[in-house]
């Protein structure tokens, strides 16, 4: 009997290997062969595969060498240096080719048709593809991340945070925020020889814009978030440093130095942001809210009134966890995009002075020197056509990706299932194709009758994407950049400074590699 017992186990294990052998076998050899053919029947080509690291190796040896690269100040030709590998390989596969980081397919998508047809999409066909454990660590499984019913439900309870009533009122805090550093600019620069002083706005710009979503989403200060913003900082580093090495699922489990590092800052961000959460919780207990609004009407005040559903919100509900990685995604969403997109204006600016001379003239006139509210800063159409242009140019997210969950047309290829879409934003923003012969070049004007007019095709800007999964914080992000803009310009001239290395790299937003130092002079001095 034993024996028997024993052939049947042994038999059983044996199974048990050959099917693992076969998985293994079907993803890092059978699959990879099966959809280079099917791809290249359709004429879509690319870099070879390589067992388990697919063209990962080429894409690090192209990076090493353009990261290398300095660009002239005057140059916003940033494609071979940001995505070195999509530029060599359009090149040589054309507009669109077949690539595999490690076993995932990625097909480059660089048509703003195609492109439209992808984002646009409501029925589920396209969507986020799952992130890697760290970067879910680090803009948190909230409404950027979460998919089909969840994200329906998320993003009905965070839009009325974002209604343009609540905006508005927003503008004073983000405001004061703004005054505040600004009056530190000045200082420094009354103490310095010269009367100007050399700042590096980037981080500058991080800081302060902490403070504002801190402040207008959660009710509270950058002091009692920074140790959440300097952990995701540190993380946001981490996650870049490995987003080309190979991923193997449950290693995120071993207690390795890297997770070990991982873990412990995801603690931070969690024990700082929850105190922004039990401080609501504890201003309710005394009555601190009102009736409609008994956690407050900000961001967060929304978010925790979704743990009590009620007919006025749908019955929609939100738990505790989601709660807290919403703040993930928000604060970090918060700082990151707008601090980008004011360093790139600040840069650019300095460079074309005659239009940083336009803008202060439009900001005197329409706001003098008075703290602009909400409606003066929507009359500043200068403002915002540089804005858009500085989008265009530097996209605080030069890539963006989607997964087909079935087997998808697209154009005139078949897209098999869970092949990953890559839409290369950066190279889009500089076709000669959709924006003229001087794509490369800052000319705010081609923005003059708005978005859909400024190129050849209405979607060929996607600073924020388009379609239902656009960033649900763009205008709160607008609006915020043109209240900081309109300060400063209203109380400094800015210089590019002689020091800085024009270096745009991606560090999963796009940034300056060295920091961008610029020479503040107040104007009334």
């Amino acid at each position: 009997m034993m024996d028997y017992v024993s052939l049947v186990l042994s038999i059983g294990l044996a199974v048990l290997l050959v099917s693992k052998i076969l998985q293994v076998f079907r993803l890092l050899v059978w699959r990879p062969y099966s959809l280079t053919k099917c791809f290249k029947k359709q004429g879509v080509t690319g870099p070879s595969y390589t067992l388990l690291k697919g063209s990962l190796d080429e894409i690090k040896n192209l990076k090493k060498e353009a990261h290398e690269i300095i660009l002239d100040t005057n140059s916003n030709d940033i494609f071979r240096r940001v995505l070195p590998h999509y530029y060599a390989w359009s090149l040589k596969y054309g507009e669109t080719f077949l690539y595999w980081h490690g076993t995932n397919p990625h097909v480059c998508i660089s048509d703003p048709e195609l492109a439209k047809q992808i984002l646009l999409n409501k029925f589920g066909f396209y969507n986020k593809p799952l992130k890697r454990p760290a970067v879910q660590k680090l803009a948190g499984k909230g409404l950027g991340l979460v998919h089909g019913v969840d994200w329906v439900r998320h993003r009905r309870i965070l839009n009325p945070a974002f209604s343009l009533d609540k905006l508005k009122a927003m503008v004073k805090r983000m405001v004061s925020c703004s005054v505040s550093t600004f009056e530190e600019w000045k200082h420094e620069a009354e103490l310095a020889d010269g009367h100007f002083t050399k700042i590096e706005v980037s981080k500058e710009f991080q800081k302060l814009t902490a403070d504002i979503i801190a402040h207008t989403a959660f009710g509270s200060s950058f002091i009692h978030g920074k140790e959440a913003f300097e952990a995701q900082i540190e993380l946001q580093r981490w996650c870049a440093a490995s987003i080309d090495n190979v991923f193997i699922h449950g290693t995120q489990y071993l207690p390795t130095p890297s997770n070990l590092k991982i873990w412990k800052l995801d603690r931070k961000v969690k024990r700082s942001l929850s105190r922004f959460i039990e401080s609501r919780l504890s201003s309710k207990s005394r009555g601190g809210g009102d009736e409609d609004c008994p956690y407050g009407d900000d961001l967060l005040g929304v978010m925790m009134a979704a743990m009590e559903p009620t007919q006025s919100n749908g019955n929609l509900k939100f738990q505790f966890d989601e709660i807290l990685e919403n703040c993930k995604t928000f604060f970090f969403g918060g700082y990151e995009t707008t601090s980008n997109l004011l360093t790139w204006t600040m840069l650019l600016l300095s460079v074309h002075q005659e239009w940083q001379a336009k803008l202060r003239q439009e900001v005197s006139e329409e706001c003098g020197m008075q703290i602009p509210d909400a409606d003066k800063l929507a009359k500043l159409k200068l403002v915002n056509m540089v804005l858009l242009e500085v989008l265009r140019l530097y996209c605080p997210v030069i890539m963006l990706t989607r997964e087909a969950s079935e087997d998808m047309k697209l154009g005139n290829i078949m897209i098999p299932k869970h092949t990953h879409l890559t839409i290369p934003v950066v190279k889009i923003h500089r076709s000669k194709e959709y924006w003229g012969d001087d794509a490369n070049e800052f000319n705010p004007l081609r923005f003059m009758n708005g978005i859909s007019k400024a190129a050849k095709h209405p979607n060929a800007l996607m600073g924020f994407s388009i379609g239902p999964r656009a960033c649900i914080g763009q205008n709160f992000a607008m609006l915020e950049s043109k209240a900081v803009l309109a300060l400063i310009l209203q109380r400094f001239s800015v210089s590019i400074s002689p020091d800085y290395k024009h270096a745009p790299t991606d560090n999963l937003t796009l940034q300056p590699k060295f920091g961008l130092p610029v020479i503040v002079k107040p104007l009334n001095i």
